[in-house]
């Protein structure tokens, strides 16, 4: 069973389902020629996908453009479902950074049979969390700075202030679709500088004042 750690905390919280949000930053939208809706996109990961900080990123065979995708992550605290802002806002149990790694390739393929975008987003070792500190021992505000680097090189580097929907706005609208419950994860989508890494680099994802992660592409 796969679990996220709780900072200044012996607790580990079970991972439910991942639900990811696309296209939540205008820049990103652009810069891979995208088109923005009216609500947020929606995906998802799953818990088999999973690595943590320090764990290597294994480059699958059938991809030859796999993606960072540096992202907020909400750690979901309580069952919600038709959550209005109050009970959305209190739902967040946690944040922490993680990395939506895409086969870029494969997604394009897929997209262009109109088919999901499922094997390019779930394969083994896609999903990489840190750890999560806890909401009531840090208020988020959005000025913070997401950034991501490889081999020592900015990529990502960017406000949360950019994304189109909030943090309260995500979980409110995840949930008028479906219940959301303890221990689900929600990626909150990724700014722009998204592009290809390749095996042997080394990736560093942190979010100003909350928490970092490291792997390397294997």
């Amino acid at each position: 069973m796969k679990t996220v750690k709780l900072k200044n905390s012996n607790k580990e919280i079970p991972i439910g389902k991942i639900v990811c949000v696309g296209r939540n930053y205008v820049e990103h939208i652009k810069e891979l020629g995208n088109e923005q809706h009216e609500k947020p996109v929606i995906f998802l990961k799953t818990t088999s996908s999973v690595i943590y900080s320090g764990d290597k990123i294994i480059y699958p065979s059938f991809s030859n453009d796999m993606h960072h995708e540096t992202e907020l992550v909400l750690l979901i605290g309580a069952a919600v479902n038709k959550a209005t802002e109050t009970e959305a806002q209190k739902a967040i149990e946690g944040y922490g950074v993680g990395l939506d790694m895409t086969l870029r390739d494969v997604q394009n393929e897929l997209k262009k049979k109109g088919h999901p975008w499922t094997i390019a987003k779930c394969f083994d070792t896609s999903t990489v969390l840190s750890d999560f500190i806890s909401s009531e021992d840090y208020k988020l505000n959005l000025t913070e700075t997401i950034t991501l680097k490889v081999n020592g090189e900015i990529r990502q580097n960017d406000q949360l202030s950019k994304m189109i929907f909030n943090p309260t706005q995500i979980v409110e609208y995840i949930s008028s679709l479906m219940t959301l419950e303890p221990g689900d994860l929600i990626f909150t989508g990724t700014p722009k500088g998204v592009s290809k890494v390749n095996r042997g680099d080394k990736l560093e994802a942190e979010i100003e004042g909350i928490t970092k992660l490291t792997c390397e592409v294997k």
